[in-house]
């Protein structure tokens, strides 16, 4: 909300031309993922291994995912994945904030035309 001061100020075609320039940078969606990325370091149990001496194994890296209040789903992901993974979930981030400013301009041009078709 902190930018409705700043959308108010501007023009209707820069408002129009705000939104879309951000529609333009919206990275593809099939290319989305909402999570986050835990990096572990795990011991294996044995009383033989270096773990047991304190060096754990890894990192190993977790994909978790909200599925809902108290619910949550989670992978271990391999090394050749974990970029992939990476670029995802910063895409999906950069979608949502874009869509939130595109939704702050759409607010602002759906008040000015009501304003506008008042008698």
């Amino acid at each position: 909300m902190k930018e409705r001061g700043g959308i108010t100020k501007l023009s209707t075609l820069a408002l129009q031309q705000r939104r879309q320039g951000l529609a333009k940078l919206l990275p593809p969606v099939q290319e989305t993922l909402r999570g986050s990325l835990i990096e572990r370091y795990v011991t294996c149990g044995n009383p033989h291994c270096k773990c047991a001496r304190g060096e754990r194994h890894g990192p190993v890296w977790y994909l978790t995912v909200t599925l809902g209040p108290g619910r949550t789903t989670g992978a271990v992901l391999s090394a050749d994945q974990l970029e992939g993974v990476r670029r995802w979930i910063g895409n999906y981030r950069q979608v949502k904030e874009n869509l939130e400013k595109i939704s702050q301009i759409n607010r602002e041009l759906l008040r000015r035309q009501r304003k506008k078709a008042k008698p």
